[in-house]
């Protein structure tokens, strides 16, 4: 079980990406050290992002990446004794997948499993065949979260969200939804909680933007869980280390 609540690891620019200033395993050293932080506040899960990689590749990301990432991702599962998880910015599922079954991580993210979405990388299509084919080839327990109508992306004309919930979760292979709102450390649209709960009753539904302290336990009124990222890094940056302060506030506030 992943558990209700996950906190994010965003990975600084990797090598090979644009704004990198330093070596994976430096970037590794970090991401552990956040680790630590968000287990010792009380977190169920950890997922590693590499958020820091912008401008990201519409899906294949390069093999720099995914070396750069497994390296990140086995120091975060060395250093803490809870679930950890994989998403490979922006669509490279099947990296995740490799990754996680390289380092032993529990589950990934897929921002696009199922269908068409277009996003500032241009249009991105799912991949949900490779994804089910190569996770059974691996032979591994690896749960995918998969995103429905991902941020900051736009949907095809006259997709439905509860036809896009039923599609992912009916027929894609998730294993849980992932609902969030427009953008990064937006909030999720009650509404759209609600329709994608109507729509696949049964899958495990977690939020996946905008939580924060103030929020979560009506949150998780609707969800099952949150995975939340920006309110529990220093001074409200998402691109901050974690904070032990506003992790366990936040924490504290969704146990409640």
């Amino acid at each position: 079980m992943i558990g209700p609540l996950i906190g994010m690891v965003h990975l600084g620019p990797l090598p090979g990406s644009p704004g990198c200033e330093h070596d994976a395993g430096h970037l590794a050293a970090a991401a552990a050290a956040d680790a630590v932080a968000l287990a010792a506040a009380g977190f169920d899960a950890i997922l590693v992002e590499n958020f820091g990689d912008a401008p990201y590749f519409a899906d294949r990301v390069p093999p720099v990446t995914v070396a750069a990432m497994a390296v990140a991702v086995a120091a975060v599962g060395r250093a803490v004794s809870i679930p950890v998880g994989v998403n490979v910015l922006r669509n490279d599922a099947e990296a995740a997948l490799s990754i996680a079954a390289a380092t032993g991580a529990a589950f990934i993210r897929v921002n696009v499993l199922s269908g068409t979405m277009t996003t500032d990388q241009g249009p991105i299509v799912g991949r949900a065949a490779q994804v089910a084919r190569l996770r059974a080839g691996l032979g591994v327990q690896v749960a995918v979260l998969a995103d429905v109508m991902v941020k900051h992306a736009v949907a095809p004309p006259g997709l439905t969200l509860a036809a896009a919930t039923r599609d992912t979760w009916e027929r894609a292979g998730a294993d849980g939804l992932v609902v969030s709102g427009p953008s990064t450390g937006s909030p999720a649209a009650a509404a759209d909680l609600g329709e994608v709960r109507a729509a696949a009753p049964d899958a495990p539904l977690y939020v996946g933007s905008g939580a924060a302290a103030s929020n979560a336990a009506a949150l998780l009124e609707v969800a099952d869980g949150i995975i939340v990222g920006t309110s529990i890094k220093r001074g409200g940056a998402t691109t901050a280390p974690v904070d032990p302060a506003r992790a366990a506030e936040f924490v504290a506030a969704a146990r409640r």
